[in-house]
C-alpha cells in the first residue's frame, strides 16, 4: 500500500481549557487534492496551521510522506511541503518588492540559478515581468495571490497547504486563483490540502474533502457524492443547501 502524504490520527489541539480540535483523522493520498470544509470555528484552519508547523501545542500523530512531525519541524519538511495563506496583502511584506519576497525562499534553502527561477516563477503564474520590482501594494488583490503562490512553489514542494486561498479576492478573480491552482496540481502532480468554508469552490478543486463541525470530523466524502447530494451526514447536506442558497442568490 502506498504511503499517504498526509496523515492525520487523532489529533487533538487546545487553546487554553477549550479543546478546539477534537479527534480528527484523515489521510491525503500523494497526488490528490483534499478539502477541510467547515463553518468559522470549525477547527479546519487550526488543523492546517498544526500541519504546517506554525502551532506547536498539539496532541495525536501527523506524518508527511511517511516521515512523523513534531512539534519542531526541520528544514527538510519546509522543503517538502509550503503554505498560501488567505490574505496575500498581510503575508507580503509591504517594504519588499515582488523580487525580494520570491528570492528569500531561495536563500533559505540555499537554491542557486536565482535569477532564472524567479523568471520562472512568475511566467508559471502569468504575471508579467514587470512585476518583479514592484511592492505589493502596487498590485490588485489576484496579482497578489499570484505572488504568494509563487513564493510557496518556487522551491518546488511537494504538498501544497492552502489556507482560504481566495476568500480575500472578488469573485471573477477567485475563478481565475482556482483555475490556476489547478493547472499547476495538475502539471506538477502537487499534493493539496485546501481549507474553505466555500463547499462549490472546494468540490471544484478537489477530488474529496472532510466536513468538520465545532473542532469533529463528521463525515468524509467525494466530490461527486457532494454535487449529487448522496451524503451521509444530515449537518453535509445543510452545508450543501446554503452553499447552493448563497450561489442562487
Amino acid at each position: 500500500m502506498a504511503v499517504p502524504m498526509i496523515d492525520v490520527s487523532e489529533l487533538r489541539i487546545r487553546f487554553g481549557s477549550v479543546e478546539v480540535v477534537k479527534g480528527v483523522s484523515f489521510s491525503v493520498k500523494k497526488g490528490e487534492s483534499f478539502g477541510l470544509v467547515g463553518e468559522s470555528g470549525s477547527g479546519k484552519s487550526t488543523i492546517l496551521r498544526a500541519i504546517s508547523g506554525l502551532i506547536k501545542n498539539w496532541a495525536g500523530s501527523i506524518a508527511v510522506d511517511g516521515d512523523s512531525q513534531g512539534t519542531l519541524r526541520q528544514g527538510a519538511f519546509f522543503r517538502r511541503a509550503q503554505m498560501v495563506f488567505q490574505d496575500p496583502y498581510a503575508s507580503l511584506h509591504p517594504r519588499q518588492t515582488v523580487d525580494r519576497a520570491l528570492n528569500e525562499p531561495l536563500i533559505v534553502h540555499r537554491l542557486n540559478d536565482r535569477d532564472q527561477r524567479v523568471r520562472r516563477a512568475l511566467d508559471e503564474v502569468s504575471l508579467p515581468a514587470s512585476a518583479r520590482f514592484k511592492y505589493p501594494h502596487q498590485l490588485s488583490g489576484g496579482q497578489r495571490q499570484r505572488v504568494a503562490i509563487a513564493r510557496a512553489l518556487i522551491i518546488k514542494p511537494e504538498l501544497l497547504l492552502l489556507d482560504e486561498p481566495t476568500s480575500a479576492l472578488d469573485v471573477s478573480v477567485q475563478a481565475e486563483v482556482i483555475n490556476l491552482l489547478s493547472d499547476l496540481r495538475e502539471h506538477r502532480n502537487l499534493t493539496c490540502l485546501f481549507v474553505s468554508h466555500n463547499l462549490p469552490v472546494v468540490a471544484h478543486f478537489c477530488s474529496s474533502l472532510g466536513v468538520l463541525r465545532d473542532g469533529a470530523m463528521v463525515e468524509i466524502t467525494s466530490s461527486d457524492k457532494l454535487r449529487n447530494g448522496l451524503v451521509e451526514q444530515n449537518y453535509t447536506r445543510e452545508l450543501r443547501a446554503l452553499s447552493l442558497e448563497h450561489v442562487a442568490s
